[in-house]
């Protein structure tokens, strides 16, 4: 039951979505140059602070559970999703552990012992920076909108499918941060992410990431 609780706490947190208009596939010259410039920024990216609303679509519910809170992010691999709305709930990833705490009740976890929790965990960090470019660990396609740039995933572990069968992230065609992310789920169900108010490359405390 705790494996499970954590599980979903890692589900519901990362993701998000993009609504796109019409798409068009982007050849590969044109992939070269998104993945150079998204990676760059990347490379530069040594700390995110940004708001965050979350919506997870149920197939069983008419209407999204829809949550507010701010990420914190330090690199290498620190990460907190600090929920402040509907519920107070944080959510760290630090070496190599998950910690939660739900309205006083914390748990924790140890994230090098599991290789599903640890690609997991790797893939918020890199998502969150915007370099997720493996070929070896997904199947990659990339698309150009009125809105931006467009890149899904499908992972090739079939122990990670069976939580995440895709994944979209969602590109500023200016500045080639992510906006928002999308996470499907097997059975369909879905959660999103729309990151506003971000500021990148800030000074953030270790301290920020205790619970």
């Amino acid at each position: 039951m705790k494996i499970n609780r954590l599980l979903l706490a890692i589900t519901l947190l990362f993701c998000a979505s993009f609504f796109g208009n019409a798409q068009t596939e982007l050849d590969n010259n044109q992939q070269k140059a998104l993945k150079a410039k998204v990676i760059e920024n990347a490379n530069k990216t040594e700390s995110i602070l940004s708001d965050f609303i979350q919506e997870k679509y149920l197939s069983i519910m008419e209407n999204p559970i829809v949550s507010k809170g701010k990420l914190v992010f330090k690199a290498p691999n620190l990460v907190k999703w600090e929920y402040i709305i509907p519920y107070k709930n944080v959510v760290i990833f630090k070496n190599d552990k998950l910690y939660v705490n739900n309205e006083g009740k914390t748990d924790e976890m140890d994230l090098s012992s599991n290789k599903i929790f640890r690609s997991l965990n790797t893939l918020i960090v890199n998502s969150i920076k915007g370099d997720m470019f493996d070929n070896s660990q997904f199947e990659i396609s990339y698309f150009k909108n009125d809105a931006g740039y467009l890149v899904k995933f499908i992972p090739k572990d079939r122990r990670l499918k069976k939580f995440i069968s895709r994944f979209e992230l969602h590109f500023s065609e200016v500045t080639v941060d992510v906006e928002q992310v999308k996470l499907i789920e097997p059975n369909d169900d879905y959660t999103l992410i729309l990151f506003s108010n971000k500021h990148l490359n800030v000074s953030i405390s270790d301290e920020a990431f205790k619970l």
